[in-house]
């Protein structure tokens, strides 16, 4: 495996922490935004007590995967995979006591699961990111290939902080509320600026739907970005259902 240093990372989000229920909801937001959650299983996550994943990145001189346990409930994350330095790692901690860690799992790890959960559930996140605007700008084509779908953007703002303030995705949704495209535009200076993928290879686990493939380009530079080994744990079982 290529050394992780050697990365750009994809730290999608404009907020450090995840935000795991809505605890008030902009009334200006359109109704699309609901739908999109609800079409990847929103009214049953709840029923989820865990979810592994790996996160596996590929493009020009690059080929990285980390893998995760999130138990979302009381935001426990176990990591396993390579630090920048290309040694191995694998750590256990609680999110509600990051700023306890040690530097690698605060500068290195959890940004790394928080982009790589974002990535995974997109959908919610734009649900739950109560500070993100999102807009439903109507039909438009598709960044990559031919046909049309509806653009929702979802910009979150410069002055919330995080690791990558200012990011927008624009999100193109076909009529049954699932993302087909997407193009990132990142807030910072950081590099990708810009990165289109597709989001296909749909799967069920247990009651979540998770794209698994994401092809595309990468400030114009070939990309692949994909899931392996996805399961959840449902509520009152010990037992991993795989995506399917």
């Amino acid at each position: 495996m290529t050394n992780a240093k050697r990365l750009p990372m994809f730290s999608l989000l404009a907020v450090a922490m995840l935000v795991l229920t809505s605890t008030s909801w902009a009334q200006n937001r359109p109704p699309i935004i609901e739908q999109i959650a609800k079409a990847y299983g929103l009214d049953s996550f709840g029923q989820i007590d865990a979810i592994r994943y790996t996160w596996n990145a590929q493009f020009p001189g690059v080929n990285v995967s980390r893998s995760w346990v999130w138990e979302p409930k009381t935001n426990k994350v176990s990591y396993e995979g390579k630090d920048k330095d290309g040694k191995p790692v694998k750590v256990t901690y609680m999110r509600s006591e990051l700023s306890s860690q040690s530097d690698a799992v605060k500068n290195e790890v959890d940004p790394g699961f928080t982009n790589d959960n974002y990535w995974l559930l997109f959908a919610f996140h734009a649900y739950w990111d109560t500070s993100a605007t999102v807009t439903d700008q109507g039909m438009h084509k598709v960044p990559s290939g031919n046909g049309s779908a509806e653009l929702v953007a979802v910009k979150y703002p410069a002055e919330v902080g995080g690791y990558t303030p200012g990011d927008t995705w624009e999100l193109y949704v076909g009529k049954d509320n699932r993302v087909e495209q997407f193009a990132y535009h990142r807030g910072g200076p950081k590099k990708p600026s810009l990165v289109i993928a597709t989001w296909a290879g749909y799967k069920k686990a247990g009651p979540l739907l998770i794209s698994t493939e994401h092809r595309g380009t990468a400030d114009g530079k070939a990309l692949h970005l994909f899931f392996s080994h996805v399961a959840v744990k449902l509520t009152g079982s010990d037992t991993w259902v795989d995506a399917k």
